[in-house]
């Protein structure tokens, strides 16, 4: 891999690395439901990102993501 290749794929690890870390600290007095949206959003937003490189991408899959986590949250809840 290149040195160009290698710096990109450490920046990306340690932005994925604070994002999470970010997250998981400001969900520390939610309720369980806001706190799957939350996660889910992130990792919709990481994931779309990643897949279509472009903002646009990460802010259709934090969206999906949301909805997702919400529901598994209602679904776990019953």
């Amino acid at each position: 891999m290149s040195n160009f290749a290698m710096t990109y794929w450490r920046v990306s690890v340690l932005s994925l690395a604070a994002a999470a870390t970010l997250a998981l600290t400001a969900c520390a007095g939610m309720s369980s439901r806001e706190t799957s949206t939350i996660v889910g959003a992130t990792a919709g937003a990481v994931v779309g990102g990643a897949v279509t490189g472009t903002t646009t991408g990460a802010a259709i899959g934090a969206a999906a993501g949301g909805v997702v986590g919400n529901e598994v949250s209602k679904k776990r809840n019953r």
